[in-house]
């Protein structure tokens, strides 16, 4: 049940009605009419800013339209009051019995309350991690994967059919590091000294993965020149970094739809035929792009290349997708990867990147829009930095990883439930501070703790409940005569539950899964506000003496618990039902 919805639907049909009466010019735009929660609840249960955004395409005063539309809502007979405030906006108030009927809908749908259609099938990739197969996921990536995934779960609430795709950048001359890196563990596993060069990966998680090749190919490839081993130690080295992620996505509960490869772009022309799908545009030409802005760099020169005419798409310069030596920039094989995405049918594209890919986005947006047609949307969010502390001073770094926190570090420190509310407490732009300390602090300060304790002492009266003889399943709550709920303590609880459905909405809309958190976090402090003022109002206790009365306020208990499970559900963070 989604009321926010069903008013504005009302409240549509009504300035419909207006225009088909003449009161109203036909053909009005009614896109921008919303229905949602009043700034201050003394206000009503509802605002429409309807008069607004119609006064001035209508010709009319705001009021004048606000009294209209007034006078035609108070004959739904869900509307109680409605009053026009200010220079025409409407608060609406509505009947007490409306929330009755939405706890009923509530505990009828159960885990699929506030499960939207606005997807309506819609095809979304959502890539997101996709980190380079050179060793253990560090933090940077734990909070991208956190976003991606509940990104995912959150679209798929909503109605969208969604697949969650890794890009395995397999094809850069970071790849190669990693070769010559697990060939130096295998001769250290032949007990040989060996040089580590600047910019290697010297971590110890590459041990294991020398003494598996040595256990592989014996000692053949001692005294052997590069060229002998490179590629297959380069396949076999990624191979072994891509079952390491996998496991690290899996301690996270992430689990991916598709892994792409970048390898395979290449001697495939599927580099070339997105390149050439662009030049068939006259999207491709050879020039020469003006010198970098501000501080010229010693060795730039001005040179012909092969550029991608980006600006035709809203990009601020044009950008080489080939190199004056003929090969291509890591700019092509993204084109080509997105072109790829294009022709598998999918209607949106989300890519979740680290914020130094800043530069990327409108390059990126830009080859999207050339190569759909503009038909497929590309959404861009950049993840900021995660900083963690412990005990008021930084988080030292992994001796395993060698050069940084591992996600399975922050992991095995909280648990992938505290570590996956956390990196949602934060829109994703904004950096994020992981205390290791305060997370794990049970107090209304640390999100997780406070959501979490609310759901468990909505099981701790409903166990109450039973033991005191009241049936407390979710039909025989549903069959409760609701409507002796009327406490206001108890009806605000019920308006915030209301707004779960639209908040599903704004957030999928906006790919925003951090608003789900922070809902939830609002919830939670409501549900304890009740709790609280029952200490000193016997009446607002959910467990009476009265069965029936104790039914019914557990039936707003199981309601509100219900909510959360679904919200935790999108966040991918499990309930709990009993604080230790």
């Amino acid at each position: 049940m989604n009321l926010f919805s069903d008013i504005r639907t009302l409240v549509l049909a009504e300035i419909t009605a207006m225009m088909a009466a003449g009161d109203l010019p036909a053909g009005l735009e009614l896109g921008a009419v919303t229905v949602e929660p009043p700034r201050d609840a003394s206000h009503g249960d509802m605002a429409t800013n309807a008069a607004m955004v119609l006064a001035k395409p209508a010709g009319l005063p705001p009021r004048a339209i606000a009294e209209m539309l007034a006078a035609r809502l108070t004959n739904d007979p869900r509307i109680a009051g409605v009053e026009v405030a200010g220079p025409g906006f409407l608060n609406l108030t509505l009947v007490p019995t409306i929330w009755a009927g939405l706890l009923k809908s509530t505990l009828t749908e159960g885990a699929d309350c506030g499960r939207g259609t606005i997807g309506a099938g819609i095809k979304v990739n959502v890539e997101f991690v996709s980190a380079n197969p050179t060793g253990p996921m560090h933090v940077g990536h734990v909070r991208g994967a956190v976003f991606g995934d509940a990104l995912a779960r959150l679209l798929a609430f909503a109605g969208y059919d969604v697949t969650r795709e890794y890009y395995i950048n397999d094809g850069g001359a970071q790849v190669d590091v990693l070769a010559r890196s697990v060939f130096n563990r295998y001769l250290e596993a032949h007990d040989l000294t060996v040089d580590w060069p600047e910019g290697s990966y010297p971590g110890d998680y590459l041990i294991e993965v020398g003494e598996a090749l040595k256990a592989k190919v014996g000692d053949i490839w001692l005294n052997q020149p590069e060229e002998v081993w490179l590629d297959e130690v380069r396949n076999f080295g990624t191979e072994k970094m891509m079952e390491m992620i996998r496991q690290d996505l899996a301690s996270l509960n992430v689990q991916m739809d598709v892994y792409s490869s970048e390898k395979a772009l290449y001697g495939t022309g599927q580099i070339e035929a997105a390149i050439n799908t662009l030049r068939d545009m006259g999207l491709i030409y050879e020039g020469t792009l003006e010198p970098p802005k501000g501080k010229l760099p010693e060795d730039w020169e001005a040179r012909e290349q092969t550029l991608f005419r980006s600006t035709a798409h809203g990009d601020d310069v044009d950008r080489p997708v080939m190199k004056s030596d003929g090969s291509w920039t890591y700019f092509a094989p993204d084109i080509a990867y997105h072109y790829n995405k294009v022709q598998r049918g999918f209607d949106q594209l989300i890519d979740i990147f680290g914020a130094d890919h800043g530069g990327y986005v409108k390059r990126m947006k830009a080859a999207v829009a050339a190569l759909s047609g503009g038909r497929v949307s590309l959404d861009i969010k950049l993840i900021q930095l995660v900083k963690l502390w412990k005990n008021g001073e930084p988080f030292k770094m992994s001796k395993r990883a060698g050069t940084f926190v591992t996600l399975r570090d922050v992991v095995e420190q909280v648990g992938p439930d505290v570590t996956r509310f956390v990196m949602l407490t934060r829109k994703n732009d904004a950096p994020l501070d992981f205390d290791f300390a305060k997370v794990l602090e049970q107090s209304k300060d640390n999100p997780v703790f406070y959501v979490q304790y609310a759901n468990a002492r909505i099981n701790s009266v409903m166990r109450k409940a039973v033991a005191a003889g009241v049936a407390v399943d979710d039909a025989s709550l549903a069959a409760a005569d609701l409507a002796f709920l009327n406490n206001p303590y108890e009806i605000n609880l019920a308006k915030k539950i209301a707004e779960w459905p639209r908040l599903v909405e704004i957030a999928a809309r906006g790919n925003e899964p951090h608003r789900v958190a922070f809902y939830l976090y609002e919830l939670a402090s409501d549900l304890h506000g009740l709790w609280n003022r029952a200490k000193d109002e016997p009446a607002l206790r959910f467990v009476q003496d009265d069965p029936a009365t104790t039914q019914v306020k557990i039936a707003l208990a199981r309601s509100t618990g219900v909510v959360i499970s679904a919200g935790l559900a999108i966040l991918g963070v499990t309930p709990v039902e009993e604080m230790r």
